[in-house]
Order: structure tokens, then sequence, then C-alpha cells
């Protein structure tokens, strides 16, 4: 690893879904709405979920941060088994 400091790219556009829609895994009220997973055209993943980043705040394990700028995302168990075929092993 080089040692420069990733950074998510905005222009990155949403290339595939990783699993089975949101609809197709019963994960939504019906009107379109998340949770998700895609790969983005230059191979980082986007995912779409609930935003609980002040709910942890205060309880992440030692080791564990929030950065500014960041937000902890979370998704049901269902998604990432539902992607875990799309997932590559490297």
């Amino acid at each position: 690893m080089s040692g420069a400091k990733w950074e998510a790219n905005p222009e990155a556009e949403l290339l595939c879904r990783w699993g089975k829609s949101p609809h197709d895994r019963g994960d939504t009220s019906g009107d379109g709405s998340c949770p998700d997973i895609w790969e983005l055209d230059n191979g980082d993943i986007a995912v779409i979920g609930a935003d609980l980043t002040t709910s942890y705040q205060g309880r992440l394990p030692r080791g564990v941060s929030i950065d500014p700028g960041e937000s902890m995302v979370i998704i049901p168990r269902s998604a990432i088994l539902a992607a875990k075929a799309d997932i590559p092993d490297v």
C-alpha cells in the first residue's frame, strides 16, 4: 500500500448493483427507497442505508472513528447476504 490517503471520487458513476434490489429482498416500503449496495465505475462501493452516525458516535470500539465528512450507514443483513455472490474475492 502506498500510504496515500483514500478519497471518495464524487465523479464516479454507479456501475452495477450487488445483490437483489430492495424490492426483491422485501427491505423497502414499496416507494423505491434504500437500502442498497452498488459498485462504482472506479471499483469503490456505495452503500445506501440509514445514517446512524450520531447514534453510534459515543459508543464506537477503541480504534474506530467516524471522521468529519464520514457517516456510519446501516443496512439490513439481508442486503449484504444478497450481495455475497457479487462481491469479488480480490
